[in-house]
């Protein structure tokens, strides 16, 4: 991970990272240990028998421990605002700061990825609470009481995970307006608290290996599932991207930004958990992978490391999509919390 394998440059830091049971969010709040931080782990799944289970916020917050950082384990459903208020409060009290707010959690995931091959007045309108309560209201919430907290220490970094669909069409409409919403939010609120030494970033992980992306693959399409071994990056890419970020002295210079995970990363001089550099979504490495069948893929590490602009970015983007929703996959089963 660092240059220092004993390196902890968040030791004494205090962070939050919503949604963190499973999925991106877990990769976050283990990326945050790694480097020593005290991560306070939220979610709506809980353990229900004495030992931290898989996919809970009790396993993920061992999972910290393990790591070398301290982890707490707290429920929270970030659709109530009552509970978020608690659990701040709490923060607050039992630690008197706040370092790192990532706001992670989102809703409506599994419906997203089930109703994928249909269009948007195809579904109620509920689905659009079902996905932007959580992942761009309940943001907006804990980022108030983020605020508060990190306007009186005067210091703090709150990073908001949206994604390549907030530059073009991905999923479904209630998703591309949410995360384009939740860009504007960060560019915004970076300007209120720029003054207070508060920064804000987005930030954009790649096509995510997650529990769910793993269920996915095992009925999509020939074509996506090559698009999903070239783009496909672990959890631990935008884990330790947060964390290179929360340790960056001048993060106030980048506030209001979008950045890429994987751009992060290299910029850092990190390697993924394979010990290699992680290339963007945008380069062309990554791209000629996605083209290149089969072994031929090999060749794609002749390809120069250059970043596609963004606008292009997003076109492939759109094109992954169209492959997605051609495929017509349902998701089996469904997860919980």
């Amino acid at each position: 991970m660092y240059a220092d394998p004993g390196a902890k440059p968040l030791a004494g830091k205090i962070a939050l990272v919503t949604g963190a049971s499973r999925g991106v969010g877990r990769g976050i709040a283990r990326g945050l240990g790694e480097a020593g931080a005290t991560v306070w782990v939220t979610g709506r799944t809980v353990q229900r028998g004495p030992a931290p289970e898989p996919g809970t916020v009790e396993s993920v917050a061992a999972e910290v421990d393990a790591l070398g950082g301290r982890g707490i384990a707290v429920r929270c459903d970030h659709g109530r605002d009552d509970e978020i208020a608690a659990l701040f409060a709490r923060i607050e009290a039992e630690t008197g700061r706040l370092d790192v707010l990532v706001n992670n959690a989102h809703s409506g995931v599994n419906e997203m990825a089930e109703a994928v091959d249909r269009r948007f007045w195809e579904l109620e309108p509920e689905d659009w609470d079902r996905m932007n309560a959580v992942g761009l209201r309940g943001h907006y919430v804990a980022s108030v009481h983020a605020a508060r907290i990190m306007v009186r220490q005067r210091s703090g970094l709150i990073v908001n995970i949206s994604s390549f669909g907030s530059i073009a069409y991905l999923f479904d409409v209630a998703y591309g307006v949410g995360k384009a919403a939740l860009d504007r939010l960060t560019s915004d609120m970076a300007i209120e608290l720029k003054r207070d030494g508060v920064a804000v970033v987005s930030l954009w992980p790649g096509l995510v290996r997650t529990e769910l992306t793993e269920r996915i693959i095992q009925e999509a399409t020939p074509g996506y599932r090559r698009i999903y071994e070239a783009y496909g990056e672990t959890t631990a890419i935008t884990g330790r991207a947060a964390a290179a970020l929360a340790a960056q002295p001048d993060i106030l210079r980048r506030t209001g930004r979008v950045m890429i995970a994987a751009e992060v990363m290299r910029r850092a001089g990190m390697r993924d958990e394979a010990g290699r550099k992680p290339c963007s979504p945008r380069s062309l490495t990554t791209f000629a992978r996605a083209l290149l069948p089969g072994r031929s893929q090999r060749l794609a590490v002749l390809v120069p490391h250059v970043n596609l602009p963004l606008p292009v970015a997003g076109w492939i983007v759109r094109k992954f999509s169209e492959i997605l929703k051609r495929s017509g996959y349902r998701v089996p089963g469904r997860a919980t919390g």
